[in-house]
């Protein structure tokens, strides 16, 4: 497992998972829009579910993992250099959540500007809607983290050897 994680492109791949899974509940609360009320909105909305499930998992685990926790310990189980880095995630989460939530709202009006008053959203779009909304939030400080952690510091070739002098007796 430590393969998944050991190195910053690989860890970006966990990232680019874990976004995966939260532009594919975007992408179930958009079709929803559209296509809900009906039979097949709930089979459409029942496959993308897993796949986000598939990405997910182990996405976020790895990622827990790698970042040693750093977004979802509390405060006092990490270190100074944790903490600051933990700051600098949600920071740059927190700007990344207003322009997500900007766009979500100038889709809805752009969405909306035709009908008026009359038209109408599917309560399943809204709910998928805000779900989406609470997953992006809880998930961008971590996928921040992962996507910031630099390398760790290479393992010293010598500490896996003995030196020669060592076990010997001096005579």
């Amino acid at each position: 497992m430590t393969a998944l994680y050991r190195s910053r492109p690989r860890r970006r791949l966990l990232v680019a998972a874990g976004a995966v899974s939260v532009l594919v509940l975007w992408a179930d609360a958009t079709v929803s829009w559209f296509i809900a009320p009906s039979d097949t909105a709930v089979l459409v909305n029942l496959v993308l579910l897993l796949v986000m499930l598939a990405f997910f998992v182990p996405a976020v685990t790895a990622l827990n993992i790698a970042t040693r926790g750093l977004a979802s310990l509390p405060e006092r189980r990490l270190d100074e250099r944790q903490v600051a880095e933990r700051l600098r995630a949600f920071t740059q989460a927190n700007i990344a959540m207003r322009l997500i939530l900007g766009a979500v709202l100038v889709a809805i009006v752009a969405g909306t500007w035709e009908g008026g008053p009359a038209v109408r959203v599917p309560g399943a779009a809204v709910f998928l809607g805000v779900l989406a909304l609470l997953w992006t939030h809880y998930l961008l400080p971590l996928l921040v983290a992962g996507w910031r952690l630099p390398d760790p510091p290479p393992d010293d070739p010598g500490d896996d050897q003995e030196s020669p002098n060592e076990g010997s007796v001096a005579t």
